[in-house]
């Protein structure tokens, strides 16, 4: 067996799961130097190159990816040799997406608390859909057009991801309802996904460099609240804002979408209650 450093495996999984050496430096507490030292480290000790650094960011080798599925297999089977440890078995792991848990999962927090007294959440945000199989006490919510094709997790579709522009009460704006030609001349705030983009290549209207470009929707979002323009995102992630009469609606695509965002778990959560029970009020939440 290979003497590989555990602490640069820990180092890598964080970094391969970001696709980014800054983000993970911050999650760990680390330098960005510090991290990627550890990852040319680890490069030496395997004898391959695991990541390529670019100017956006990192994307993993083939050999990277190797070792990216063997962390999170490692990892799930741990942690599902640890669950009954102590107080583990109170424990519930959520895999979702950053822009989910701040505008979705975030303004729940209490209610889940009363719901679920005995139990500890931990949220793990991702990038990308996780790759591995779920292990015990864990749950994914993730977006697509079918149902988790694993055959180890169960699945169902919590809700249609339908798209709405949204921007504060407060920013001068046409009077409701606005077609898509005045909607694309104004300010407009555009998230990784680029939707704001690729409507403006379809129809012809609008500019594309005078876009202003975040990374997540939640800072789409929230720079719409300060009034800086019209973000665009799907209903589920507004609704709170839109209650609170932070944001108003100005748009709502009219082209039906065959994606969803859905919920799955291990199939091995069968005979727990509480995991159904955490399923069921996940999936009532979206009713």
């Amino acid at each position: 067996m290979r003497n590989v450093n555990l602490n640069a495996l820990r180092v890598f999984a964080v970094v391969a799961s970001h696709e980014n050496l800054q983000r993970a430096a911050e999650e760990m507490n680390l330098s960005r130097g510090a991290v990627s030292q550890r990852i040319k480290q680890l490069e030496i000790e395997l004898g391959v190159v695991l990541l390529v650094r670019g100017a956006r960011g990192v994307s993993l080798t083939p050999e990277g990816e190797r070792c990216r599925t063997a962390m999170e297999d490692a990892l799930a089977i741990l942690d599902t040799a640890l669950v009954d440890l102590g107080e583990g078995g109170d424990r519930v792991t959520l895999h979702l997406g950053s822009s989910t848990a701040t505008k979705w999962l975030m303004p729940r927090m209490d209610a889940f608390a009363a719901k679920f007294p005995n139990v500890s959440l931990t949220t793990q945000v991702h990038e990308q859909i996780l790759a591995r199989s779920l292990g015990r006490n864990e749950i994914a919510l993730w977006p697509g057009k079918t149902l988790d094709a694993n055959p180890t997790h169960g699945s169902r579709r919590l809700t249609d991801i339908r798209l709405v522009a949204v921007c504060s009460r407060d920013f001068l704006r046409p009077d409701w309802p606005m077609g898509q030609e005045t909607l694309l001349t104004m300010p407009l705030l555009q998230d990784a996904h680029r939707r704001w983009e690729k409507l403006i290549k379809t129809t012809g209207y609008g500019d594309i460099n005078k876009l202003l470009n975040f990374d997540r929707s939640a800072l789409a979002l929230d720079a719409a609240i300060g009034g800086h323009g019209v973000a665009i995102a799907p209903t589920y992630m507004v609704e709170n804002d839109l209650r609170a009469k932070k944001l108003v609606e100005v748009w709502i695509d009219p082209e039906p979408s065959d994606d969803g965002l859905y919920i799955s778990w291990s199939k091995d959560h069968l005979g727990q209650t509480r995991i159904k029970r955490i399923v069921d009020w996940i999936a009532s939440e979206f009713e």
